[in-house]
């Protein structure tokens, strides 16, 4: 390793690490700065923007933003707290389910927001310490995303394995990561579930409930959705997502079955021979996605400009320009660096190719973002051998941005959280993330390792 690749190496965490800070679309923009070091001024070949990922995010945000403007996001909601409500004392395993399952619905987290105040409203009034099922809840809403079949994360494994001769489909991903994150899920909640003292034993929330103001503050408030009106055209805006979601499944489906329905096409070659090939899955994701989203439009009256000024569109947008700077940056800095990193990586890979969940581990701490660690990242796990199923088996190792508590899903849940009990500690990385985050990610990284091994 020569030192302009270390201080190469050094631009690029310098990118990430400043992105990171500043957050929202800085992560993708202030890569731009790392890009112009290492190709206008020092002269690297530029690599390639992961072009096929991001049609991907785009036509999903649409069609999830669009379900969002027509108000199919609060009946979904208010189905989630009619759940939760009605079976409080299991609220410790019932909340991440719901927000899990929230996110493997429409691929993002950020639409649990609305959920979360809910969750600490419920758990405080039952006497149950509400950092138990807030915390866990906010890491299943993230685990989610490596679970649903529109999400970045599952785009970009697809697209990328497909351009690495390992031919996979959004369902077989989601075969793997589903009950590898369930069970991580769910031994994160069994561990979180005599975490810290009980209410009535814990002399810090005590001294809060002394003091009258501050009780007024914690119990005065009722978070609900219950009461508030769900039209007829956001059921419709659901049942059309589902549709959706349910024909891209189908499609995969039939794959896996052997009965391709994939349109076929009779490609002419360079030399004048013909190839047969069929429409990848990728353009009938973002066909599929986009239709729906024109069908919602026309019969649940969702509101374009309301779609573009609400929380999943703006997220899903941030997620599309961070995918877009992290990966190309990361791209322009490995591709050119390759036979050195093999050299220095190979007999590590392969003696231990799981090793690499470490690296995405890392990357993802840095970088806030499932999807732009997995496109970062993935191309250079394959150029330096690491098996296909093997990658598929490490996947949930991709989130790991719980572990500096600076993402708005964990600081939302700190302020929704009107009991006080979860926070941020005094040390920083003692937070009421850690735990569960932490569990959560071994587990399912190990679980997943070993469904690849009987399925693979």
């Amino acid at each position: 390793m020569t030192l302009a690749m270390i201080l190469e190496f050094l631009v690029v965490l310098a990118a990430l690490y400043v992105g990171s800070r500043y957050g929202s679309l800085a992560l993708g923009a202030i890569s731009g700065i790392g890009l112009f070091i290492l190709v206008l001024c020092v002269g690297m070949k530029p690599g390639n923007p992961p072009t096929d990922v991001i049609y991907i995010i785009i036509a999903a945000i649409t069609c999830a933003g669009m379900m969002h403007a027509a108000g199919g996001m609060d009946w979904l909601i208010q189905l989630a707290e009619k759940l939760l409500r009605k079976h409080p004392n299991q609220i410790i395993f019932l909340a991440p389910l719901c927000t899990f399952f929230l996110t493997v619905l429409v691929g993002t987290g950020h639409v649990v927001y609305t959920l979360m105040p809910i969750i600490a409203d419920i758990s405080l009034k039952k006497g149950i310490r509400p950092e138990r099922p807030c915390a866990v809840a906010s890491i299943a809403s993230q685990v989610g995303i490596t679970c649903s079949p529109i999400s970045a994360a599952v785009a970009s494994f697809v697209v990328i394995s497909g351009a690495n001769s390992f031919d996979v489909n959004n369902v077989q991903v989601v075969a793997i990561t589903i009950p590898s994150c369930l069970c991580g899920i769910l031994m994160a909640a069994l561990v979180s579930y005599k975490r810290g003292k009980d209410l009535d034993k814990d002399p810090e929330f005590q001294a809060r409930l002394a003091d009258p103001e501050t009780k007024a503050y914690m119990y005065g408030s009722n978070a609900s959705v219950l009461d508030k009106q769900v039209s007829k055209e956001a059921k419709i805006s659901v049942f059309i997502f589902l549709g959706a979601i349910a024909l891209i499944v189908f499609y995969s489906l039939m794959q896996i079955a052997g009965h391709d329905i994939r349109p076929q096409y009779i490609a002419k070659l360079a030399d004048g021979s013909e190839k047969a090939s069929r429409l990848g899955m990728n353009l009938i994701i973002q066909i599929v996605l986009i239709t729906a989203a024109a069908v919602m439009i026309i019969f649940a009256k969702a509101s374009p400009k309301k779609a573009v000024s609400g929380a999943v569109w703006q997220s899903g947008m941030v997620a599309v320009v961070a995918i877009y700077g992290i990966a190309w940056l990361a791209d322009t800095y490995f591709s050119n660096y390759l036979p050195v990193i093999e050299s220095g990586l190979k007999g590590i890979v392969e003696r231990f190719p799981w090793t690499i969940a470490f690296a995405f581990f890392a990357v993802s701490v840095l970088i806030n973002s499932q999807g732009a660690t997995l496109v970062a990242m993935l191309p250079l796990a394959y150029k330096l051998g690491i098996p296909g199923p093997v990658l598929l088996g490490v996947m949930p190792s991709v989130y790991a941005y719980f572990f500096i508590p600076n993402y708005p899903s964990d600081i939302a849940t700190v302020n929704f959280d009107r009991s006080g009990t979860t926070k941020i500690g005094k040390y920083l990385l003692n937070h009421s993330f850690m735990l569960p985050g932490l569990t959560s990610v071994i587990t399912s990284t190990i679980v997943g390792t070993i469904l690849v091994k009987i399925f693979y």
